[in-house]
């Protein structure tokens, strides 16, 4: 970052301070009703240094997710609520058609003992279930990581292959194509089923279907959604009428 670039970077962290100090008296002035704001001000992408997130403009980054410094999503691929994906000492790289699901941590590391260095690298239709822990590993494509999992260092997943709720994988271990592994530590449990691939490739779709839903609903804007409620509790009132029998007269219109 060149003398100009640093003046810029002054300049945009003055401003921003000052709408935070602006932001903290307004609250004081507000007193207990500045927490009744509708939307979530948390920001989903943040810089490390010169380290940019990027995104593919069709893939769902929900708004309580993190994704630091460098890290690349691609087309169609969705990381839900609460995630974190922190490529900071290294890189992540997460294909299309990808679910990495809510609470989940995807992380790196710069190397390990032996001097490999290890970004994470996520492939195409993957599905990673909720509050699965992926370190510095590889997934090939379409395969499945089950909820509360963990991946260490230098683990590499095959494609079509399984890693069972809550199993724990070793450094290093290599998981074949086809097979399921589960257990602390993981091991070999059994080949899959041509039932279980098909059903891994239609979990992909699934959530690439289910995230454009929630991308509809989280582009909203707050006057549209308050919009919504007001005519939801209208109807909902017709309705309770209507079930009531109760007939609302209309006051009559005076003309002068």
């Amino acid at each position: 970052m060149g003398s100009f670039g640093k003046a810029i970077y002054s300049v945009g962290f003055w401003i921003r301070e000052t709408g935070q100090a602006l932001d903290r008296l307004g609250c004081r002035l507000q007193g207990n009703y500045c927490f009744q704001e509708q939307l979530t001000r948390h920001r989903p992408l943040m810089n490390v240094v010169d380290k940019t997130p990027v995104v593919d403009k069709e893939a769902f980054v929900a708004p309580s997710a993190s994704l630091i410094g460098d890290v690349q999503v691609g087309r169609g691929s969705s990381i839900w609520y609460g995630c974190v994906l922190r490529g900071d000492v290294n890189s992540i790289t997460i294909g299309s058609g990808t679910n990495i699901q809510d609470n989940s941590l995807v992380h790196v590391a710069k190397s390990n003992l032996s001097g490999k260095v290890l970004p994470a690298i996520i492939g195409d239709n993957v599905t990673v279930g909720h509050s699965a822990v992926l370190h510095g590993c590889t997934v090939e494509d379409e395969a499945f990581v089950g909820m509360a999992a963990t991946l260490l260092d230098g683990v590499y997943v095959e494609k079509h292959a399984m890693v069972a709720a809550g199993a724990l994988v070793r450094q290093n271990t290599r998981i074949p194509c086809g097979e399921v592994w589960g257990g602390n530590p993981a091991r070999f449990l059994r080949k899959l089923t041509e039932e279980e691939m098909a059903f891994i490739s239609q979990s992909a779709i699934n959530y690439s279907s289910l995230a454009q839903v929630h991308a509809t609903e989280n582009a909203k804007a707050l006057d549209e959604i308050e919009f919504k409620k007001v005519l939801q509790k209208k109807f909902a009132r017709r309705d309770e009428d209507s079930m009531l029998g109760v007939v609302r007269e209309t006051p009559a219109r005076h003309i002068s």
